[in-house]
């Protein structure tokens, strides 16, 4: 993205993984779904995603990254 320097780590990709498992089995199901995964993003991203120099001086907050990445990727 145009304002990311960096994006999150593989340990990013297991945080999702695990929060969408325990929000399923909060809601008692079985199978992760990708409103789960869309639910823990956030918490899951915020701190991962650090943005660039650009990003920084418009003041573009990490959430509306992370909002425009969960938009863009399609549910399988």
């Amino acid at each position: 993205m145009k304002y990311v320097r960096y994006g999150s780590s593989p340990r990013g990709a297991q945080a999702l993984v695990i929060g969408g498992k325990i929000r399923a089995l909060l809601n008692n199901r079985l199978h992760v779904s990708c409103d789960d995964i869309r639910a823990v993003a956030y918490g899951a991203l915020r701190h991962r995603v650090l943005l660039n120099f650009e990003g920084e001086a418009e003041r573009i907050e990490t959430d509306a990254v992370i909002k425009g990445i969960l938009e863009s990727t399609p549910e399988v």
